[in-house]
């Protein structure tokens, strides 16, 4: 079984390095990324669901442990993140699948 906490660590490290690398294209890609998650609308949390759910659905396995980690913070319950799961299965077939399992697993190590 992958260790996703020691995955979380290895993808925020990597983040690090790419801002070091590219300082200006990093700043503007988590200008975005606040943009896209701040209160509006929709709320946060829905927005983070929602970002979990098409990380299943590209198979981003560092995309789902980073959005999982960010719901956990925000206080998600493991039925938010099923429901996220099966929205993804259904859009995204087989493969989401898969990766829907990874998402719960990473929720299960990272609560």
């Amino acid at each position: 079984m992958p260790d996703y906490k020691k995955s979380l660590q290895n993808v925020n490290k990597n983040m690090m390095e790419l801002a070091r690398a590219l300082p200006d294209e990093m700043k503007g890609f988590m200008s975005l990324h606040d943009a896209a998650l701040k209160e509006g609308a929709i709320d946060p949390k829905t927005k983070e669901l929602i970002a979990l759910g098409i990380s299943i659905c590209i198979r981003c396995e560092p995309c789902i442990v980073s959005h999982v980690d960010s719901l956990v913070k925000m206080g998600v319950t493991k039925e938010e993140v099923q429901e996220t799961v099966a929205v993804a299965v259904f859009m995204g077939g087989g493969p989401s699948v898969a990766y829907g399992g990874k998402a719960l697993e990473v929720f299960d190590q990272l609560s």
